[in-house]
């Protein structure tokens, strides 16, 4: 940003505020009308009285939500001595939506106590996580920002159940929590400025003491600081005004996140400089985009919420960001830190797992509940296993495909928490496949099939775009899925806030549901799946000696860009194929790979054999357990799926 202060950049991004706010106001009447209904409104006149209680209000909050988030993220940032700490990232805005959603559906009228300390509650069970899971690496930047990651995932996950089970409940929360500004009188106003007044009269008596933080901690002590207690202030106090922000507008994205970093990046030094800046420049991007939102929100059919437009637009900011700034804890590719061991009859094993598989399946087809409770059904009794046959195959195909991607992509980056799921691929693909449903008039399968591919591919070419240079660091290249995640979650918010009727269909399939798998579609899935495992065993080689380095592998004569993009497309593909059956998230990308490696397969050919049958039997479990766990309802494959490899995520990234 060359040598402009702080000051000049806030200036700067003010503008096309004053513009924004000038024809907004002109728009509504004059602005000398705007003023004198914002102050003595005629309540006679509906114009002045809409000026009154909705438009002032809503750009009232969009200034002190923006300032706050931007405030929290400094405080987060300081104190974790990490750049990319925000509350989105950080995972504390998604656990407090979630306390909120629980709040809703199971204790309403603790609401009334106030949303904000049930928002508390949720992002400060949601930060404990985060540090639990980081705690062994020191709370060093990458891993705190990695275990923010996977939860925020697994809080989705539990949303997306209570959601998919309480639709027309949580229906009004879907804008809500997707960050909408919409106001109907000053209510939230009263509630929010106040608690933000104290909050940054709070951060300003820190001020001294979490300057110190910058220091390193041997140094920190020598000055008689308790770094634990200061540490637990800072935290707390970000913690308690996200609770707040995401209580009145629910969940805005990546303000936290954009404000601190460009105002560092403009050459604001000092904590001081930080805290006043990024705060005023926080308020000033959520307003402006607020009322650009407003501006051209007539010309789409459906509701966007503010928080989810902020969403899309903080994604590329954060891809910018990764390659640039200096992450402390960056490594190079190595082994895991979990001690493997060689099978000594691996074949044994795989026929092991292969029997554990079939007696699976045929629990999935004969074993089951009914209206007289559960029973056993004869296996020619086809008017029932014409029902089970296409879900069951297809949990198993897609088991099979994600866990032949995730094992490749470990493989590939020596990285054993690569996956689909975790690199933001499934996400990408997820994008294209909703975005052909919305936008095509009738897609058919091989067109879904055909566009995810496109988006699985385009998320694979810009994580070598974003790692090129840093050599692929496992770290750095699971940080660029939250970009990738994050994009995602805005496009998903913007269509399911829109109140489409397909929406309920989409939640359901983003939950991983193999409910509307037909037998063609469950026979064609199947074959796919085959013969994509196929054509991927012949690649083995590559994948025994491409871990090995770059030098051992072009002795041995391997094009490593040819083969790198052979094996790429190949992930694509099975990532498309499989994310169109259940879904972005189901984490056996993850999952599989990782047990056949703690049970011995380590060969490549060995690996991919045992981790596809791991994947297909965790599927096909997932989704019987999912239909009997609550019948007659049922909850999706997927979602158990996620819910199982979440918390094997998390256990996985506890132990690194």
């Amino acid at each position: 940003m060359g040598r402009r202060s702080p000051a000049h950049i806030c200036l700067l991004l003010s503008l096309p505020l004053m513009v924004l706010l000038g024809l907004s106001l002109q728009q509504q009447g004059g602005i000398a009308q705007s003023v004198q209904a914002l102050l003595f409104p005629a309540l006679d006149n509906v114009d002045e009285l809409l000026l009154h209680f909705a438009w002032w209000p809503r750009f009232t909050i969009a200034l002190l939500a923006g300032g706050g988030l931007a405030l929290a993220g400094v405080l987060m940032q300081q104190v974790l001595r990490n750049p990319l700490a925000s509350p989105t990232t950080l995972g504390v805005a998604s656990g407090a939506n979630l306390a909120l959603m629980v709040a809703t559906l199971l204790a309403p009228g603790v609401l009334a106590i106030g949303g904000e300390w049930i928002a508390l509650l949720g992002g400060a069970a949601a930060m404990g996580l985060v540090f639990a899971l980081s705690w062994r690496r020191g709370l060093a930047p990458i891993a705190v920002v990695l275990a923010g990651l996977v939860v925020n995932l697994y809080l989705g996950a539990l949303s997306t159940a209570l959601l998919l089970f309480n639709h027309e409940t949580l229906a009004g929360l879907l804008i809500w929590g997707a960050g909408s500004l919409a106001q109907n009188g000053w209510d939230g106003v009263a509630s929010l400025a106040p608690r933000l007044a104290i909050c940054g009269l709070a951060a300003w008596l820190l001020l001294r003491p979490l300057a110190v933080l910058e220091l390193d901690d041997a140094s920190a002590k020598s000055l008689g600081i308790s770094l634990k207690h200061l540490r637990f202030a800072g935290l707390g106090l970000a913690v308690f005004i996200t609770g707040s922000v995401v209580s009145v507008v629910g969940i805005i994205g990546f303000i936290g996140l954009a404000a601190p970093n460009i105002v560092r990046m403009a050459g604001a030094r000092t904590l001081r400089a930080r805290l006043l800046w990024s705060t005023l420049l926080g308020a000033v991007l959520l307003a402006t985009t607020d009322l650009l939102l407003q501006r051209f929100s007539g010309m789409v059919a459906t509701l966007i919420p503010t928080g989810a437009v902020t969403g899309a637009l903080g994604a590329p900011l954060l891809m910018w960001l990764i390659p640039r700034l200096k992450l402390q804890g960056d490594r190079p590719p190595q082994a895991s830190g979990v001690v493997i061991t060689r099978h000594a009859a691996p074949h044994r094993l795989a026929t092991g797992l292969l029997l554990a598989l079939v007696a699976a399946m045929v629990v999935g087809h004969l074993v089951g509940q009914g209206a007289n409770g559960w029973s056993i059904i004869a296996p020619t009794n086809w008017g029932v296993i014409e029902w089970r046959f296409p879900r069951v195959m297809a949990a198993a195909a897609s088991g099979l495909m994600l866990a032949i991607a995730g094992t490749i992509l470990q493989r590939l980056s020596a990285n054993p928490m690569a996956s689909p799921e975790v690199l933001g691929i499934s996400g990408g693909c997820a994008i294209a496949l909703i975005l052909g449903i919305y936008l095509l008039p009738a897609p058919s399968n091989a067109m879904l099939v055909a566009i995810g591919t496109l988006g699985a591919l385009a998320t694979l070419l810009v994580l070598v775009a974003l790692n090129r240079k840093s050599g692929f660091v496992p770290e750095r290249l699971l940080l660029s899925g939250v970009a990738i995640s994050a994009l995602f979650d805005a496009v998903r918010s913007v269509l399911l806030a829109g109140g489409d009727p397909r929406g309920q269909q989409v939640i359901a399939w983003l939950a991983g549901s193999t409910y509307y798998v037909d037998v063609g579609s469950a026979l064609l899935v199947g074959s796919i799946a085959a013969g994509l495992a196929l054509v991927s065993l012949p690649f083995t080689r590559w994948l025994d000696i491409m871990p090995l380095g770059t030098a051992t592998a072009r002795s041995l004569g391997i094009g490593l860009n040819r083969a790198r993009l052979a094996l790429l497309l190949l992930v694509a593909l099975l990532t498309a194929c499989a994310t169109l059956v259940v879904g972005p998230l189901s984490f056996i990308g993850l999952l599989a790979p990782h047990m056949a490696r703690l049970m011995g397969f380590s060969r490549a050919r060995q690996h991919l054999v045992g981790a596809a049958l791991i994947g297909m039997l965790l599927m096909v479990l997932a989704d019987w357990v999912g239909r009997q766990i609550m019948f007659p309802y049922e909850i999706p494959a997927g979602l158990v799926a996620s819910l199982i490899g979440g918390a094997y995520f998390m256990w996985g990234l506890r132990r690194l």
